[in-house]
């Protein structure tokens, strides 16, 4: 056997081993929503974002020390790190904060697919930076029309207050995956990571402060709140970063597009949320129009 053999069965090996690494990613993140349903009952949302984000941060740190370290003295990255992070850390707590609103009003399992719909809404943002939408985008959207039609839309076209700030933190998530490219360039992923969280816990803690939360709340939902800050927020992270080294794009995207399936699951079994067929269908639809958006080739530019 030669080398260039043994190399393609590591990589292989590898591989098959990062891909389970994203599938417990996407896990993690689809039972978020359930977290998320769950703490809603107990905790406000201002209150429950901030705590999540800040315990997010708190385990993102030790990840971050030895950056840190490598950069000892260098005040442009830090400088960098810093600007980006706040500016991540905006538009990550602005899409928290509405998409904790809409699930405690629509459920995790609608608020999964719902909140997906950020992969399809990023390329059209992209035209705002002289990029052009390729043709299987424009399908993927009319795809996701009618998926969100199915989904959402009631008897005599009305549409819940909790699917509308569903979109509108997806819109926010869009945005945010734009800031991130603009500005993630100039730093490590994880270093961004960890202020991005820490300024959205700080600035969902202005919020929180108008809730006055009961520390027997807090209590409470110190489950699901756990879980949404130290697993969704820094371990599904660092197991992202860790497990997209070795993974084919095409893979990757697949494995993580199922954090909407996932979702559904978790409302179904955990929670008991029950979708009608024609809702079901548009979770169908919804679920097919993100694959063909994130397998779509790459936008050229103008």
């Amino acid at each position: 056997m030669n080398t260039f053999a043994i190399g393609a069965i590591i990589t292989r090996m590898k591989e098959s081993k990062a891909l389970l690494l994203l599938l417990l990613t996407s896990l993690i993140w689809g039972f978020a929503f359930v977290a998320q349903s769950v703490s809603s009952e107990s905790v406000g949302t201002f209150t429950f974002n901030s705590v999540r984000m800040l315990i997010g941060a708190l385990v993102l740190l030790p990840f971050t020390i030895p950056y840190f370290r490598k950069h000892k003295g260098d005040k442009a990255y830090l400088r960098n790190a810093v600007k980006g992070g706040i500016l991540c850390g905006i538009c990550l707590g602005a899409a928290s904060v509405t998409q904790q609103i809409g699930v405690s009003l629509s459920g995790a399992g609608k608020g999964g697919f719902i909140t997906s719909l950020y992969i399809i809404f990023v390329p059209f943002m992209s035209v705002f930076v002289g990029q052009k939408i390729k043709k299987e985008i424009w399908l993927s959207a009319a795809v996701a029309l009618i998926g969100m039609y199915l989904l959402s839309i009631g008897e005599g076209f009305t549409i819940s207050s909790g699917d509308l700030y569903l979109i509108l933190c997806a819109l926010l998530f869009a945005l945010h995956i734009m800031v991130i490219d603009r500005t993630g360039k100039d730093t490590d992923g994880i270093v961004l990571s960890f202020f991005q969280f820490l300024t959205a816990g700080i600035l969902a803690g202005i919020g929180m402060l108008f809730e006055k939360p009961q520390i027997s709340s807090l209590l409470e939902a110190w489950l699901p709140i756990v879980y949404a800050g130290a697993f969704s927020c820094g371990v599904a992270y660092t197991l992202q970063v860790v497990g997209q080294r070795y993974v084919r794009p095409s893979r990757a995207v697949f494995a993580l597009s199922l954090e909407s399936v996932w979702a559904a699951i978790g409302g179904a079994v955990i929670l008991s949320e029950k979708l009608s067929a024609k809702e079901l269908i548009g979770c169908a639809l919804v679920f097919a129009a993100v694959l063909v958006a994130e397998l779509a080739p790459q936008k050229s530019s103008t």
